[in-house]
């Protein structure tokens, strides 16, 4: 499969993750895997890789607890983590030095408003 995901993730104690100083609590990271998804995402949840981006750092510390698959035929990691920046804040230059956003990584402090912009934003597409 195609497409983008989000990665709901749970930092369960403050840390310098690479080199950011995150606080402890909820966060989600945009990506997008336009050959395969599935093995991304599997990828992601190894703990035996090489390290190679950004949230390989943050996920040697963090606990995924939820993730969204997109399917699309068209990187729409950038449109996504758009619509989050404009309710949520994060580390600038995480996991974004090749999109026109600030981060890829936001730090979600009310969690039923993320929910709201994910369904909302998913409904926009699929209609």
């Amino acid at each position: 499969m195609k497409g983008s995901y989000i990665l709901v993730l749970e930092l369960s104690e403050d840390r310098k993750i690479y080199k950011w100083d995150l606080k402890r609590g909820l966060y989600v990271y945009v990506g997008s895997a336009m050959n395969n998804m599935e093995k991304r995402i599997q990828r992601h949840l190894s703990s035996k890789k090489k390290f190679h981006w950004h949230i390989d750092y943050l996920l040697e510390h963090a606990t995924v607890k939820y993730i969204f698959m997109i399917s699309s035929n068209k990187k729409i990691e950038e449109e996504i983590s758009k619509q989050f920046s404009k309710e949520f804040s994060g580390p600038k230059g995480f996991g974004s030095t090749d999109l026109d956003v600030e981060t890829n990584l936001y730090y979600i402090d009310d969690f039923e408003k993320f929910m709201r912009l994910v369904s909302e934003y998913l409904n926009s597409i699929l209609h």
